[in-house]
Parts: structure tokens; C-alpha cells; sequence
């Protein structure tokens, strides 16, 4: 047997249904998943074909590949809606003859022009409010979606929505999503709570409930439909207590009144909680939205008991969605911006999104920046 009959038979022993990833080129990175970075590549046998190539981080020296990886695949692979993003095929590196194992693999995914995070840093893009409808009437759709088929995302936020030059937008990074229900929550004693970038995570995480499920995703769509209008992250403190207080400044006091079964959390006491906050979020984000369906919905979107929140369906329903001006396409309003911007390629400034907790201690910053002014605004 030749050296090059042997590293085929060395690549096909291993990883027989894995492709190799030169069939794509790299051309630029855009961007830092929970678990790898992301680069926007080429399709070499189909140049007209764009793809987004996510590399997959091993998690230690014997290059073990990681659980969360293959949940992030075998969830992709399950779910087939428009407003989800696509699993193309999983590929990998060569390994040698020395070390056959020494190989990197990457999710292929459909590539979109834009994140919403990136759009909304560009004061030069600017979206009416029947363009604001469309996309979140996107998300909601892509959530019901996964909802429907047993699914949380647990990591809702503008970065994470990406959308096509078409306007078609896609909810993407599926690197901590995963299978629930209640049967499975009593059984394994409840889901980690270290989940969500923390500007988007919800009281109930923050109060560390491991018995969750899809209210979590809903808080995720209130915050980015506030940052619709205010064009950044609606509560961004730097520790989980100070999200806790921005909570409680907007939606008023964490108290068994609005929210009976919040004893439950296992945090409930041993944080500090102010007990004199009004709800406010009409009131000051009224000075930002005039619409007022738009501030009903947003209100019952960051409802602070997970048993109240508005759910997909209910969402969809709302009269926001109903009234004019109706839901309009993006496609005319993107034409008008011919270069991709994604949050990762923002240029940093004075202050970072706290990175994200997950599983296994691994973070990632962000580049959205801070502007105290603004939020003072707010709070």
C-alpha cells in the first residue's frame, strides 16, 4: 500500500461519511460561536455558493469531540423551517500519518449577509416599523417552530439572528439549544443554568431555576425587540446581581406577588432583591416606542413569571401583527447596503457584552459597545 492509499484508508476508516473540508476555501471570520469560530467560505466545486464554516473546538489534548457539538448537529439535522438556519454537512481536515487523529471538523451551514446585532450598530441602516414587524415576526416563527418540536435555544440574542440579503432572517448558533420536557427535567433534576448571554438572560436563570423551558426564549425576543427601537442591549449589567437590579429597575420588584412560585429558585434568598421597583417598562421604553401594540407586546414579553410570559403562539397572534402598517419585506431596505455586517466584525470600543457562561467554563466577549448616557435614559 502507497502513502497516498494509506491516508485514504486512514481517513476512511475513521470518519467514513465525513467529507473533506477542502471542497471550501475560508475567506473571512465573522464571527465567534459558543463553540467555535465562524468563517464566511466558498463552495470551490460551485464559486456562485457562500457558506458559513463553523470550526469545532475540541475540548482537550486528545482532541475528544465535544457533546454539545454533536447535540448543536444531530438538532440541526432534525429541525427544517425558513426562519432556522441550515445544516449544509459536517466536514473535517486530513489527518496524518503520524498523528491520523490530529484532524479539525466544521459545521457548514447556509450563509446569511447580516446578523441583526451588526445591522442595528449601523446608524446608516434604518428600519420602518413595518420592517420592525417583519423581523420579529421571523423570530417568533422560527421559534414557534423549535418550540413546537421540543427545543429551547437558550442563547436568544441579536447575534444570533442572522438574516439574508433577501431579508429572509434565520435564528442561528444552536451550540447550547437542546432537547426538553417536563419529564425529562424531573428526571435528570432540571437543565444548567449557565445559559444565555447574560444582557438577555432571564430572571428565572439568573435566580438559578434548572426547571425551565421556553420562556426563557421569550425574554431573549423582549430584549431584541426593545433594541429594535433604542439600537442596542435593553439591561446590561456586568454581574448576574447587577442584571438582577436592571430587571427589577425595568420590570419592576421580584416578589412573590407577581411571581408566586419564584421561592422555588434556589437563589431567591441568597440574592439581593429590591423590594420598592414599579414596573416600568411602558413608561420609559414609551419614550422610545409610539406604537402602542408594540409596547403591549414588549410588556408581556419580559412578563417576570416564566408561567405568564406571552408564548409564541399568543405572540403571533398579537394585534402588533395586525394593525397597520402591516409586516413588510427587508429585501428593498438591504439593497441599499451591499457590505455584510455581523457584531464580530464591530470595532471595539469602550465596553464588551459580558461573556457568556456555558457548560464547561468556555466564554466569548462581545463587541457591542456600552453608552451609560443612553441607558441612564432608560433606567
Amino acid at each position: 500500500m502507497n502513502r497516498k492509499e494509506k491516508e485514504k484508508y486512514i481517513q476512511d476508516f475513521n470518519f467514513p461519511y465525513c467529507k473533506n473540508v477542502i471542497k471550501y476555501k475560508k475567506i473571512v471570520k465573522i464571527g465567534q460561536g459558543t463553540f467555535g469560530e465562524v468563517f464566511k467560505g466558498i463552495d470551490t466545486t460551485n464559486p456562485n455558493k457562500f457558506v458559513a464554516l463553523k470550526k469545532i473546538l475540541t475540548e482537550n489534548k486528545l482532541q475528544e469531540f465535544p457533546r454539545t457539538a454533536l447535540r448543536e448537529i444531530t438538532l440541526l439535522k432534525a429541525l427544517n423551517h425558513e426562519n432556522v438556519i441550515k445544516l449544509i454537512e459536517v466536514c473535517r481536515t486530513k489527518g496524518t500519518l503520524e498523528n491520523q487523529y490530529e484532524t479539525s471538523f466544521y459545521i457548514v451551514l447556509e450563509f446569511c449577509e447580516h446578523d441583526l446585532a451588526g445591522l442595528l450598530s449601523n446608524p446608516n441602516v434604518k428600519f420602518t416599523l413595518g420592517e420592525i414587524k417583519k423581523v420579529l415576526q421571523q423570530i417568533l416563527n422560527g421559534l414557534f417552530y423549535i418550540h413546537k418540536r421540543q427545543v429551547i435555544h437558550r442563547d436568544i440574542k441579536s447575534a444570533n439572528i442572522l438574516i439574508t440579503k433577501n431579508g429572509i432572517l434565520k435564528i442561528a448558533d444552536f451550540g447550547l439549544a437542546r432537547w426538553f420536557s417536563e419529564v425529562m427535567a424531573k428526571q435528570t433534576k432540571g437543565y444548567t443554568n449557565k445559559v444565555v448571554t447574560l444582557w438577555y438572560r432571564p430572571p428565572e436563570l439568573l435566580l438559578g431555576s434548572k426547571m425551565y423551558g421556553p420562556p426563557i426564549d421569550i425574554w431573549g425576543v423582549g430584549c431584541i425587540m426593545a433594541e429594535m427601537w433604542i439600537r442596542m442591549p435593553l439591561m446590561r449589567g456586568d454581574t448576574e446581581q447587577k442584571q438582577l437590579l436592571c430587571i427589577s429597575q425595568l420590570c419592576g420588584s421580584i416578589t412573590k406577588k407577581v411571581w408566586p412560585k419564584v421561592t422555588e429558585c434556589p437563589l431567591y434568598n441568597k440574592m439581593n432583591l429590591p423590594e420598592d421597583q414599579t414596573r416600568k417598562v411602558k413608561e420609559r421604553l414609551g419614550k422610545f416606542i409610539k406604537d402602542s401594540n408594540a409596547l403591549d407586546l414588549l410588556d408581556n414579553l419580559l412578563l417576570l413569571d416564566p408561567d405568564k410570559r406571552i408564548d409564541t403562539n399568543n405572540a403571533l397572534d398579537h394585534d402588533f401583527f395586525w394593525t397597520d402598517p402591516m409586516p413588510c419585506e427587508l429585501n428593498e431596505m438591504l439593497a441599499k447596503h451591499s457590505q455584510s455586517m455581523f457584531e464580530f466584525l464591530i470595532p471595539r470600543r469602550s465596553g464588551n457584552i459580558p461573556p457568556t457562561r456555558v457548560p464547561g467554563g468556555t466564554s466569548r466577549s462581545s463587541s457591542i459597545t456600552i453608552d451609560s448616557k443612553f441607558q441612564d435614559r432608560i433606567f
